[in-house]
C-alpha cells in the first residue's frame, strides 16, 4: 500500500510502499477512502508534540470501509463506511475511564499520533473506537467532522448550555463546523479572525455568524463563552477582555503558545478558562447524531495522498477556507 510517513519531526513525509497491516481481533482492516488534515497534525509535524511513534503515518480524521474484521469484531459488516477518530484506544480500567473521562486516559492512544491513521490506502483500527457516519455526507465532507467537528463539538458543549452568545477565535476547519451548530439551535456567534482577513470574516457570515472582525476587536456585546481554535496564548487574554461576568474562556486545541501574563482584573467577577483534551466515544456518538439533523455544509478542498505535504503548509500558512482533505484512491 502507498502511504505518506513521517520519519523524523521537521521533515517533509515521503510516500513510501508498506504492507497492507493485519487486524488483531478487535481491529478492523479499512480501506481508507478520505482522510482530513488537522491542524494537530501540524504540531506532530513539527515535533510540538513529542510523544509521537516514529516512523508514523499521520491521519486522524479518517474516512473508510471495512475491508476485513477481526475474530471478536461483531459491530460492523464488510463494506460498510465507517470514520476513525483521534481517540484510538483506551484501557477501560483506570481511575479516568472508570469515572466516565476516558479521554483523559493514562495509556490511551491516539490514531495518527502512536497509532498509525489515514494518510495511507489501508488503515487499521479498534473497532470500538470506529463511528458510523451519517450518510448524507460525502467521504470528504464527513473527514473534517472526526476531529474539527468533534472537537468543536467538546469545545462548544463544555461552554454550557445556557451560553447563548458565543465567541469564536481562530475561524478554520472547527470553528466553521460548530458555528453552523450554534446558529442552527438559536445561539448568536461571533467570529474573530486575523486582523483583516475580511475574506474568512465575510466566510463567517455566510455560515449565519451575527459579527466577524479581527481578533484585536471587541464585540458590540459581552460575550457568555469564548471558544479558542487558533494555537495562540495571547488570544486567551482577548478573550477574557470580551466575555461577560460568569463567562468562560474554553481552549480546544492540544497545543498552545504560552499565555502571556495578564492582570487579575480580566479573570475577577468569575469568569473561567479551561481546556479541552481529547475526546470521547459519547461525544461522537452524540455529535454525528446531531451532524445527521443539522445540515452543515463542510467546507472542504481536496488533495491527492501525493500531496500531504502542500496540505500541510497551506494549513500552517492559512491559506485553506474550511478543512484539507486527502481524497485516497486504490
Amino acid at each position: 500500500m502507498r502511504a505518506m510517513v513521517l520519519s523524523a519531526p521537521g521533515m517533509p513525509l515521503e510516500l513510501v510502499n508498506l504492507p497492507v497491516p493485519v487486524p488483531e481481533r478487535q481491529q478492523v482492516l479499512l480501506r481508507v477512502r478520505a482522510c482530513g488534515v488537522c491542524r494537530t497534525d501540524l504540531h506532530i509535524l513539527d515535533g510540538e508534540l513529542t510523544e509521537a511513534k516514529l516512523p508514523l503515518i499521520l491521519g486522524h480524521e479518517v474516512v473508510a470501509t471495512v475491508e476485513s474484521r477481526g475474530s471478536e469484531v461483531h459491530d460492523f459488516e464488510e463494506g460498510e463506511r465507517v470514520g476513525v477518530p483521534w481517540l484510538g484506544w483506551t484501557d477501560q480500567t483506570c481511575p479516568y475511564c472508570k469515572r466516565g473521562q476516558e479521554n483523559l486516559c493514562d495509556t490511551a492512544r491516539f490514531t495518527g499520533y502512536t497509532l498509525d491513521g489515514g494518510y495511507a490506502e489501508y488503515l487499521v483500527a479498534d473497532a470500538r473506537y470506529c463511528l458510523r457516519l451519517p450518510s448524507r455526507y460525502s467521504d470528504a465532507e464527513a473527514a473534517p467532522l472526526l476531529c474539527a467537528g468533534l472537537i468543536g463539538y467538546r469545545t462548544y458543549r463544555l461552554a454550557g448550555a445556557d451560553a447563548r452568545k458565543i465567541g469564536i477565535y481562530g475561524f478554520g476547519a472547527a470553528a466553521h463546523i460548530v458555528a453552523q451548530v450554534a446558529v442552527h439551535q438559536g445561539r448568536r456567534v461571533y467570529a474573530f479572525t486575523r486582523p483583516g482577513d475580511t475574506r474568512t470574516q465575510d466566510f463567517a457570515r455566510s455560515l449565519g455568524a451575527t459579527w466577524s472582525g479581527g481578533s484585536d476587536q471587541l464585540p458590540r456585546e459581552k460575550l457568555d463563552a469564548a471558544l479558542i481554535f487558533a494555537p495562540a496564548g495571547e488570544l486567551v487574554v482577548a478573550a477574557l477582555k470580551a466575555t461577560a461576568k460568569g463567562g468562560s474562556v474554553v481552549c480546544g486545541g492540544i497545543h498552545m503558545s504560552d499565555i502571556p501574563a495578564f492582570p487579575y482584573r480580566l479573570l475577577w467577577e468569575e469568569r473561567a478558562i479551561r481546556s479541552v483534551a481529547n475526546l470521547t466515544r459519547r461525544d461522537g456518538q452524540e455529535f454525528m447524531a446531531i451532524a445527521e439533523q443539522v445540515p452543515i455544509r463542510a467546507s472542504v478542498q481536496t488533495f491527492e495522498l501525493s500531496e500531504a505535504n502542500q496540505a500541510l503548509e497551506r494549513l500552517r500558512r492559512g491559506q485553506l477556507q474550511g478543512a484539507a482533505v486527502l481524497s485516497i484512491s486504490t
